[in-house]
């Protein structure tokens, strides 16, 4: 997710807003969760401290659901992207998404579409098409320009086309809630 972010916030800077991305590894051992933040904004950003009341999460390994508190924070209108083929119901979340509002929570099987065209279990590319599609903050095509940059030729044509059929899928899907 730390590589998404930074896509995320070239992807921003494309469409002239300023952007700032960066990681947070908390404890120093192997298989912790990662949390890493990206900050939009139309004007200069100062600020450089933890997101503590994200506007929107996106969940690359459902399994942190049973990890921790990844609702924590999240403003009341925000937006929830979930890289998974199960239903909210079945991740036992589906209290905290119905208090969101309706479309602003979405699952994408972004590791199966990674594997479909990268060939690989890398699903960030294809969970920042889905994040295009689902919250609008983003478009497409500046989301594949910022692939393209970090990885010229057929990984970079790879990861945008895993990313363009996200896209399409969460464009496509009727709302969750």
């Amino acid at each position: 997710m730390v590589t998404a972010t930074e896509l995320l916030a070239v992807a921003a800077f494309l469409e002239g807003a300023h952007a700032q991305a960066f990681p947070s590894f908390g404890s120093e051992r192997m298989g912790a969760p990662v949390v890493a933040f990206c900050r939009i904004d139309d004007k200069e950003i100062r600020l450089r401290e933890p997101i503590m009341e994200p506007d929107a999460l996106i969940v690359q390994d459902p399994t942190l659901f049973h990890a921790i508190d990844v609702f924590q924070g999240l403003r009341p209108n925000g937006y929830l992207l979930v890289n998974t083929n199960k239903s909210f119901e079945d991740l036992h979340i589906g209290a905290q998404v119905a208090r969101l509002p309706a479309g602003h929570a979405r699952a994408v099987n972004a590791t199966e579409l990674a594997l479909k065209h990268v060939g690989r279990p890398v699903p960030n590319a294809a969970l920042l098409g889905a994040f295009a599609a689902l919250t609008e903050v983003v478009k497409l095509n500046s989301v594949a320009e910022a692939i393209r940059q970090q990885f010229p030729g057929k990984i970079g044509d790879a990861n945008v086309a895993a990313a363009t059929a996200a896209y399409e899928a969460v464009a496509a899907a009727p709302a969750a809630v």
